[in-house]
């Protein structure tokens, strides 16, 4: 018997991607092959340093802009057909907010844009800014305007929301009341995809990670897999004396499984690929005292694996 049954089209789709900008010494390459794959109910964090792509690849997702060569596919449709249909929501970090309006009437008129009738309040709490549904736009925070943002981007209740550096200008309250609300809607079976330089929360709040660099992903999976990617350690170690301290560390320097050496005070922090090499190196050939191996956090990780990757040509942002 054959079955009926066809696997969904995954949420987002992204294949051989390529965006180019003319510039006076030629064309610029922001995104160079870019290939990414997200599940429907995944939270996705997409990291990379300034200039890797990220805002380029938002946009063509988003329709802002058309891809030099590749395919995007959202819901396995063309994004501009789902945004049109609702689907597809963002919450960027700046613009779209009048500043003369309040809060509650900022939401409302989103909601009479989609056609929904009935109180913003219910947008407002899940956003965790219903205390503020009086005040003008233009005296609320950054941080209270972000969440602002956040609230009209749930109006629509899409199915995909993509989130810019989301969480920009909000204080620790206002960053754990974003996050829980964007758990209980991941739960519900929303996509949400955010681009984020905050590895704190990237590490904390999603499902999954993907790395960014010059245009291209380098890792891409949970957090303890892209950490394990890195495939180094760091073993630190106390020499307080100054004159010992610079002759460990020129030792250090001159071994082959050693990455870097950074001094932090009396405490040497040595990357290494052979962790077990370096700490007995230390613990039988120095002074150095209190000698502990760590493997990699998610920093570690990321600045190995974005500033390893292969280099190309133009820039990316």
């Amino acid at each position: 018997m054959t079955s009926n049954l066809t696997t969904p089209a995954p949420a987002l789709l992204l294949r051989g991607l390529r965006k180019e900008y003319a510039s006076a010494g030629g064309p610029v390459r922001a995104v160079d092959g870019l290939d990414l794959e997200v599940a429907r109910g995944e939270v996705v964090a997409v990291l990379g340093p300034n200039g890797a792509g990220k805002t380029s690849t938002i946009d063509m997702v988003l329709g802002l802009s058309a891809p030099t060569s590749g395919t995007v596919q959202v819901f396995g449709a063309d994004p501009a057909d789902v945004i049109a249909a609702g689907r597809v929501a963002a919450v960027l970090q700046t613009g779209g907010l009048l500043r003369d309006i309040t809060v509650g009437e900022t939401v409302a008129l989103t909601a009479a844009l989609f056609g929904r009738a009935g109180s913003p309040r219910p947008y407002l709490e899940r956003a965790g800014i219903a205390d503020l549904a009086g005040r003008r736009v233009g005296a609320c925070s950054g941080g209270q305007q972000q969440r602002l943002r956040f609230a009209m981007a749930l109006v629509g209740e899409p199915d995909l929301l993509l989130l810019d550096e989301p969480t920009t200008g909000m204080d620790v309250a206002g960053r754990r009341a974003f996050w829980a609300a964007i758990r209980a809607d991941a739960a519900a079976g929303r996509t949400v995809v955010f681009a984020t330089h905050d590895l704190q929360e990237a590490d904390t709040y999603a499902d999954r990670v993907v790395l960014v660099s010059q245009g291209r992903v380098v890792a891409d999976g949970p957090t303890a897999d892209v950490k394990s990617l890195a495939s180094g350690r760091t073993v630190g170690a106390r020499v307080d004396d100054a004159g010992e301290r610079a002759d460990v560390t020129a030792r250090l320097r001159a071994l082959d499984v050693v990455d870097a050496v950074d001094q932090r005070g009396a405490r040497l922090l040595v990357r290494t690929s052979d962790s077990d090499l370096v700490a007995r190196f230390l613990l039988t050939q120095t002074v150095a005292s209190d000698v502990e191996v760590a493997g990699d956090n998610l920093e570690g990780a990321f600045v190995a694996l974005t500033t390893t990757a292969p280099t190309t040509d133009g820039a990316h942002r």
